[in-house]
C-alpha cells in the first residue's frame, strides 16, 4: 500500500517502485490548484509527536543529545544543516536510477525538491539560480550547479577550467569566491538545536557548557565545506561492475533522501527527494516543524517555502515556533491551505501554477539533445535567466570527458534502455526510444574508458532488430517517422519560436549572450499563463530505422555486433604469443578440390570427430585463445555478440536460398557455423536452445549442399558467390579467431565441385544435426525439428539412391550386350539399396506414408534396372527369359505392392497413387511381354508359359486405370488395348498351333475374339495409333480366315466372309486418320518449300511410312482375297438355289469394288496418299453395299 507523507509508517528500507495513487484536491487561497502526493519510497522513522518548548527555553545553548544520531530525524539529525541540508550535485540521478520505470515516460522532472522551491521562486527572489539539465526521453533531471564549489574544485584540480574561464569572461569578470556570514551559520545552529530539543521528550533537555557550543560551531561549518566540496565525483569514475550490479553505484550517485514522492502539481508530474522532518501531533497525524525570529515578519519567499514543502509531502499544518534572540517566545498552528493568506507573504497559487508550467515549457523547447549537459544560470539580482549548452561549450575547448555529468547521464541513459529493454517483448513500438537512448549512450563514451557499457549497448541495439521475424512487410509495429538518430530532427531544433511563445532571440542583447541556447530576458514573463508553450512536445515513440528487406536488418545487426566485439577485444590484454591478423586482409576461405578431399571416407572421419567434439562440449572443456577469464564480462559478453551474429549470418543464408544465390547461401552459413565453433570453444556448457539452434544451421547447410548439387550448371557464379567477402565479415572473423581455429565445421562448408560429394555432405549435415537431437536429449523437447531433420535424411539419402541407381543404368548402357554383369554395377546397386532402404526407415520412424512409398517405388524401379542387367548377359541367338530377370522383377512387383499399402487408398495422395500403380501395371506389363517374346522354352512347357504370360498381363490391366481423367489416361488406354492385342495374338497363335482338345480350343476362340475386339474399341479411343487400330483389324481379319479354313459349309463360310468384310469397313477410321497425317505433311513440306529458310520437319509426330506401305499391301491382298472368295461363293449358292436380290446386290457390289481394287493394285505410279485415297473410296463403296444385301446374308 502507498501512504500519504504525513501518515507516519516507515516504509521498508528498499526502493521498490509503486504505482501512484490519486492524492487530495486541495483549494488553497480561493484559487483552486491541483496537488497530490504519493510517497513512493521512505526511510524515516515512525512519526513521534514533537515536544512543545517552554517558553523562555534558550535556544542558544546546546541540547545533551546534539548532533547525535537520532532515529526520530533520520538522516537530518547528523548535520547542523536540518531540513535545509546541502543537495549533492547528482542527487536526481540516485533518484532516477532507483525509479527507473519512471524515468522517460511518466514523469516529467525528477529533482531535490529544494531545487523545485528555487525555480518557482525565481520571479520573486533576486538570488543567483544555477541549475544542470539533463534530458532522458521525456523527462528532465535537475541538479544544482554550485558554481563556487566548483570553482574551488577546480582551482585544486584543474577541471572545469574552460567553464571558470567562460564564467568569469561573460558573466563575473570579478569572480571570487563569496564566504558565508557569521549569521548565517548562528541561524542554522538555532534550527539545529531547536530541532534537537523537539525530539527530547522532556522538553528541558540538560545544556552542555558554553566552551563546548563554541567548540562545536567552528569544526560544523569547515566540516559542511568539506562535504560540499567532497561530493563532486573525479570526472572519469565510473560504477564498478554495472552490468552484473545495476544497483551499484557510488561517484555520489546515490539515493540519500529521506523520502521519494511522485508529487503532481496540475499536470506536471515530478519525482521530488524531500529530507524534511514531520511530526505527528495536534488533530492532524502529520506536521511540519518550523522555528521563526519574532523580529522578523515571514516574507512570500518564505511563504512559498514552506507552502511547497507542506504540498510536496502532503502535510495537511504547520506548527510555527517564535523566538527572539534565541529565547522561545509561542507556537502558532496555520493550516497550509492557509499558508498563502499570511500577512506580509500573501502569494497566488495560480501563478506559481504559471510559473511551474512556464518553467517547464521553457526547459523541454530548448532542452532538446539527449545526453547534453544544459546550464541553467540566472545571476545574482538579474532579470535575465539563460540556457547554455554545456556539452557544446565543452567540446569547442576541451575534452568531453572534462564535463562530470557525462558518466551519470550515459549510466542513466543505458540503464533506462535496459529497463525498457526488459519490457521490450510488451511492446515494440518502444524500440525507436530504446533505440536513441542507446545511440545517445554511445555517443557520450569513449571506447578505452567504457567497453563494457559500449559493448553491451550495442548488443542492446542488435537485439532490437527481430531476426526471426516473419518474412511479411517489415515494420508494420513501428511508427514510421523518418530515420532519425535522435528524438528531434534538426529542423525542429532550429526552429525560430514565435513572439507568442516567448521571445528567445538575443539580437539586442550583448554579444556575449550568442552561446546561451535561450534566454528569458524578464522573470516577470514567467508569471504570465502560457506565455512559454512547448513547442517541442516528447515525442511517445521515436522513429525506428526502416529496413527494406531482410539482408539490411541483418547487416544492421552485424554492424552492431562488430562495434561490441571490437570494445571486448580491446579490453581484453593478450597473452601469450597470439598473432595479430591485420583486419583489412581477407581471411582466405580455404577451398580443397575433390581429388585431394578424400571424398566421402573422409567425411566420416570429420564427422565422427566433431560428433567427439560436440560431446567434449557436453562435458563442459573450454578454452579461450585471447586468454578472457571465464566468468568475466568480456567472456559474457563476447558469448553474446557472438551467438547473435551466428544468427544474423543463418538468417542471410536462408534469405540468400530462397533467392537461389547458392554460393552466398553457403558462404553465409559458412560464417554462421564459424561463430558457432568459436561459440563452442568458448562456453562450458550448451544451453538446449544453442545446440537446437546449430542443428537448424546444419539443416540449412544441408539444404544448400543439395541445391547446389541439383543445380550443377551455375557452379561458376557459385564459386564467385562464395569467395567474395565484405570488410565487416573479416573484421568479425578477425574478432572470432582470437579465441579458436573455427575449422570444426570445415567439411560441411567447403564448395565441392564433386556431385556425389556435394550429396554425401549434404547428408553428413543432416545426420550431425540428427545425431545432435539425440544425444542432447531434445528430440522430445523439438518435435517439429526432430521430424523435419529426418524428412530431410530421408531426401537426401532418395537422392543419393537415385543418383546411384542413374550410375548403374549409365554404366549399363555402356556395356557390351554379351558381357555379363560388372562388379561396378553392382556395387553401385547395393550402394543405392542402402540409401533407399535407410531413407524409407526415415520417412516409416514419423509415419510420413506418402515419402516412404515413393522411395518404395523407387526401390522397385531400381530391381527392374538389375533385372535389366540381367537380360543382355547372354546373346540374341540364345535369347531367353531368364530367372534372375523374373526375380528382380518379381521383387520389384513387392516393393509397388508395399508402397501402395503404405499409402492405403487413393485418397492419401491420388498423384503417388496414380504413379505406383502406373509402375506396377509397366513391371507387369514389361515381364509378361518378355516371357511372351522370349519364351523360356528350356525350362518351361507352352501351356505354362502362357498361362504366367496371361496372368501376368490381366494384372497389368487391373493396375492400368483407363477411366481416370489424368494426363497419363491416353498412356493407360494404349498400354490396355496393347496388352489386348498381344493377349488376342496369343490366343490366336494358341488356336493355330494346338491339336486336340476342342472345349479347350473354343475357349481360346471365344477369348480371341473377345480380347480382339476390346483392343479395337480402346484403339478407336485414341486419335494418334492408327497403324496399332489398322493392325489389329487386319489380324482379325486373319483370325477369320483361319475360321472360314475349318468350315466346310458354304453358307457358313459366307457368313465368316461378310463378318470379315465388315471388319475391313470398319477399318475406314483408321484409314482417314493416316490420309489426315498424310495431308498435313504435304502441306508442311510445301510452306517449307516456299519459306527462305526452311525448318526440319518435326519427325516425332509423322507418321511411319514403312509401316503404313506394309500394311497397305497387307489390307490389298487381305481384301482382294475376300472379295474373290466372296464373289466365287455368291456365283455358287446363286446356280444351286437362285439368286435373291440382297444376294444379287452384294455380289454386283462385290464385284465392282473387286474390279477397281485390281486396277489400283495394277497401278503401280500411285502415291502413298493416293493409295490410302483409293481405299477409302473401296471401303465406302463396299459399305454401301454391304448395307443393300445384309439383309439376306445371315
Amino acid at each position: 500500500m502507498e501512504e500519504p507523507c504525513g501518515v507516519g509508517a516507515a516504509a521498508p528500507r528498499g526502493r521498490d517502485v509503486e504505482e501512484p495513487k490519486q492524492g487530495s484536491v486541495l483549494f488553497l487561497g480561493g484559487n483552486e490548484v491541483k496537488s497530490s502526493a504519493v510517497v513512493k519510497y521512505s526511510s524515516a522513522p515512525p512519526q513521534a509527536a514533537f515536544a512543545r518548548l517552554q517558553e523562555k527555553t534558550d535556544l542558544k545553548l546546546p541540547p545533551a543529545n546534539w548532533l547525535r544520531e537520532s532515529a526520530k530525524l533520520g538522516p537530518a539529525g547528523t548535520t547542523i544543516l536540518g531540513n535545509s541540508k546541502k543537495s549533492k550535485p547528482f542527487s536526481s540521478f540516485g533518484m532516477a536510477y532507483d525509479f527507473i520505470d519512471s524515468v522517460g515516460n511518466d514523469v516529467d522532472v525528477v529533482s531535490d525538491s529544494e531545487n523545485i522551491k528555487k525555480l518557482l521562486k525565481i520571479p520573486y527572489s533576486k538570488s543567483h539560480v544555477s541549475m544542470a539539465v539533463h534530458r532522458i526521453g521525456r523527462t528532465l533531471l535537475l541538479d544544482e550547479l554550485d558554481i563556487q564549489e566548483l570553482f574551488m574544485r577546480s582551482s585544486q584540480t584543474g577541471d572545469w577550467t574552460w567553464l571558470k574561464e567562460f564564467y568569469q569572461r561573460l558573466i563575473d569578470q570579478k569572480w571570487q569566491r563569496k564566504k558565508k556570514s557569521k549569521e548565517h551559520w548562528y541561524q542554522k545552529a538555532i534550527l539545529s538545536k531547536f530541532l534537537y530539543y523537539s525530539i527530547n521528550g522532556d522538553g528541558a533537555a540538560q545544556p552542555v557548557p558554553s566552551t563546548s557550543e563554541q567548540h562545536q560551531e567552528g569544526p560544523v561549518s569547515g566540516e559542511s565545506d568539506e562535504a560540499g566540496r567532497a561530493s563532486w565525483p573525479a570526472p572519469f569514475e565510473m560504477p564498478s561492475s554495472l552490468s552484473e550490479d545495476p544497483g551499484a553505484s557510488n561517484q555520489g550517485l546515490k539515493n540519500d533522501f529521506v523520502r521519494n514522492i511522485l508529487w503532481t502539481f496540475e499536470d506536471i508530474h515530478m519525482l521530488v527527494g524531500s529530507n524534511m522532518p514531520i511530526f505527528g501531533g495536534g488533530r492532524y497525524p502529520a506536521v511540519s516543524l518550523r522555528l521563526r525570529d519574532n523580529n522578523k515578519p515571514i516574507n512570500v519567499l518564505t511563504g512559498i517555502d514552506y507552502w511547497l514543502d507542506n504540498l510536496i509531502c502532503n502535510v495537511p499544518e504547520l506548527v510555527m515556533c517564535f523566538h527572539v534572540n534565541g529565547i522561545v517566545q509561542k507556537y502558532e498552528m496555520i493550516k497550509t491551505e492557509d499558508i498563502p493568506n499570511l500577512e506580509n507573504s500573501d502569494f497566488s497559487t495560480k501563478v506559481i501554477k504559471d510559473i511551474a508550467q512556464n518553467i517547464l515549457s521553457f526547459l523541454k523547447s530548448n532542452c532538446t539533445k539527449e545526453g547534453h549537459t544544459y546550464w541553467l544560470f540566472k545571476a545574482s539580482g538579474s532579470d535575465i535567466v539563460k540556457l547554455y549548452d554545456l556539452t557544446t561549450l565543452c567540446e569547442e575547448t576541451e575534452d568531453k570527458y572534462q564535463n562530470p555529468f557525462t558518466m551519470p547521464v550515459a549510466i542513466l541513459l543505458y540503464k533506462v534502455a535496459c529497463n525498457m529493454m526488459l519490457k521490450k517483448n510488451q511492446n515494440k513500438k518502444h524500440y525507436g526510444t530504446i533505440r536513441t537512448l542507446l545511440l545517445n549512450c554511445l555517443k557520450l563514451l569513449d571506447n578505452g574508458r567504457h567497453p563494457q557499457i559500449i559493448a553491451s549497448a550495442n548488443y542492446m541495439l542488435s537485439e532490437l532488430f527481430q531476426l526471426d521475424e516473419p518474412k511479411k512487410e517489415d515494420n508494420t509495429d513501428f511508427p514510421i517517422n523518418g530515420n532519425s538518430d535522435e528524438s528531434y530532427s534538426e529542423e525542429e531544433e532550429e526552429m525560430p519560436d514565435s513572439d507568442e511563445n516567448g521571445s528567445y532571440s538575443n539580437s539586442s542583447d550583448p554579444p556575449d549572450d550568442n552561446k546561451a541556447v535561450a534566454i528569458i530576458k524578464s522573470v516577470g514573463e514567467l508569471s504570465v499563463p502560457e506565455k512559454y508553450k512547448s513547442v517541442h512536445r516528447i515525442r511517445p515513440s521515436c522513429a525506428f530505422p526502416v529496413c527494406h528487406g531482410t539482408e539490411e536488418r541483418c547487416r544492421l545487426v552485424l554492424n552492431y555486433v562488430l562495434e561490441g566485439l571490437k570494445s571486448v577485444d580491446s579490453s581484453v590484454k593478450k597473452e601469450g604469443d597470439l598473432p595479430a591478423a591485420d583486419p583489412s586482409t581477407p581471411i582466405p576461405l580455404k577451398y580443397e578440390d575433390e581429388s585431394t578431399s578424400g571424398g566421402p571416407e573422409c567425411l566420416e572421419k570429420q564427422m565422427a570427430l566433431f560428433l567427439d567434439k560436440m560431446g567434449s562440449f557436453q562435458k563442459g572443456k573450454h578454452s579461450s585463445q585471447s586468454g578472457m577469464i571465464p566468468g568475466s564480462w568480456q567472456f559474457k559478453m563476447k558469448l553474446q555478440l557472438i551467438l547473435k551474429s551466428s544468427k544474423a549470418y543463418y538468417v542471410l543464408s536462408d534469405a540468400a536460398m530462397i533467392l537461389q544465390k547458392y554460393g552466398r547461401a553457403l558462404r553465409y552459413i559458412k560464417l554462421a557455423l564459424q561463430c558457432h565453433d568459436t561459440y563452442c570453444c568458448l562456453c562450458a556448457s550448451m544451453l538446449p536452445e544453442v545446440l537446437v539452434f546449430l542443428c537448424q544451421c546444419l539443416t540449412l547447410c544441408g539444404d544448400i549442399q543439395l541445391m547446389l548439387a541439383q543445380n550443377a550448371n551455375n557452379r561458376a557464379a557459385y564459386l564467385e558467390e562464395y569467395h567474395y567477402q565484405t570488410k565487416e565479415d573479416q573484421e568479425i572473423l578477425h574478432s572470432l579467431h582470437r579465441e579458436s581455429r573455427c575449422q570444426v565445421f570445415a567439411w560441411a562448408t567447403d564448395l565441392s565441385t564433386d556431385l556425389e560429394c556435394q550429396l554425401s555432405i549434404s547428408c553428413k549435415c543432416y545426420e550431425a544435426a540428427y545425431e545432435i537431437l539425440l544425444f542432447s536429449n531434445l528430440k522430445s523437447q523439438n518435435p517439429e525439428q526432430h521430424i523435419q531433420v529426418l524428412k530431410r535424411m530421408g531426401n537426401i539419402r532418395n537422392e543419393i539412391g537415385v543418383f546411384y541407381m542413374n550410375q548403374a543404368a549409365a554404366v549399363q548402357t555402356e556395356r557390351a550386350v554379351s558381357k555379363n554383369v560388372s562388379t561396378t554395377e553392382q556395387q553401385l546397386w547395393k550402394k543405392s539399396f542402402s540409401c533407399f532402404e535407410e531413407g524409407i526407415q526415415n520417412f516409416e520412424s514419423i509415419d510420413d506414408a506418402t515419402n516412404a512409398a515413393l522411395l518404395l517405388c523407387n526401390t522397385g524401379r531400381l530391381m527392374r534396372i538389375c533385372a535389366q542387367a540381367h537380360c543382355a548377359a547372354e546373346g540374341d541367338f540364345k535369347r531367353e527369359f531368364s530367372p534372375e530377370e523374373a526375380l528382380y522383377y518379381n521383387k520389384a512387383i513387392d516393393y509397388y505392392l508395399k508402397a501402395l499399402r503404405s499409402l492405403g487408398k487413393r485418397d492419401v495422395h491420388p498423384a503417388v497413387w496414380d504413379s505406383v500403380n502406373w509402375e506396377l501395371s509397366t513391371t507387369y506389363f514389361t515381364m509378361a511381354t518378355l516371357q511372351q517374346d522370349y519364351a523360356p522354352l528350356s525350362r518351361k512347357a507352352q501351356e505354362q508359359i502362357e498361362k504366367e504370360v496371361s496372368e501376368a498381363m490381366m494384372k497389368s490391366l487391373k493396375y492400368c486405370d483407363i477411366d481416370t481423367v489424368s494426363a497419363r489416361q491416353p498412356l493407360c488406354q494404349y498400354r490396355a488395348a496393347t496388352i489386348h492385342h498381344r493377349l488376342a495374338s496369343m490366343y490366336h497363335s494358341c488356336l493355330r498351333n494346338q491339336v486336340g482338345d476342342e472345349h479347350l480350343r473354343k475357349q481360346h476362340r471365344v477369348l480371341a475374339d473377345l480380347h480382339y475386339s476390346k483392343a479395337v474399341r480402346l484403339f478407336q479411343l485414341l486419335k494418334d495409333a492408327p497403324c496399332e487400330l489398322l493392325r489389329v483389324q487386319l489380324e482379325r481379319v486373319a483370325f477369320a480366315e483361319f475360321q472360314m479354313a475349318s468350315q466346310n459349309s458354304s453358307a457358313g463360310k459366307l457368313k465368316t466372309l461378310f463378318g470379315a468384310l465388315d471388319v475391313m469397313a470398319k477399318t475406314k477410321g483408321a484409314f482417314q486418320l493416316i490420309r489426315k497425317e498424310l495431308v498435313a505433311e504435304s502441306e508442311q513440306v510445301g510452306k517449307e518449300k516456299h519459306a527462305e529458310n526452311p525448318s526440319p520437319s518435326d519427325s516425332s509426330t509423322s507418321l511411319n511410312k514403312e509401316e503404313v506401305l506394309k500394311l497397305l499391301g497387307i489390307f490389298e491382298s487381305r481384301m482382294s482375297f475376300l472379295l474373290l472368295q466372296s464373289i466365287k461363293l455368291l456365283t455358287s449358292t446363286k446356280k444351286k438355289v437362285g439368286g435373291a436380290n440382297e444376294e444379287e446386290a452384294a455380289l454386283k457390289t462385290n464385284k465392282h469394288v473387286y474390279s477397281l481394287l485390281l486396277r489400283a493394285s495394277a497401278n503401280k505410279s500411285l502415291a502413298l496418299l493416293e493409295r490410302v485415297e483409293v481405299i477409302l473410296n473401296l471401303l465406302e463403296q463396299l459399305a454401301q453395299g454391304s448395307e443393300a444385301g445384309n439383309g439376306g446374308i445371315q
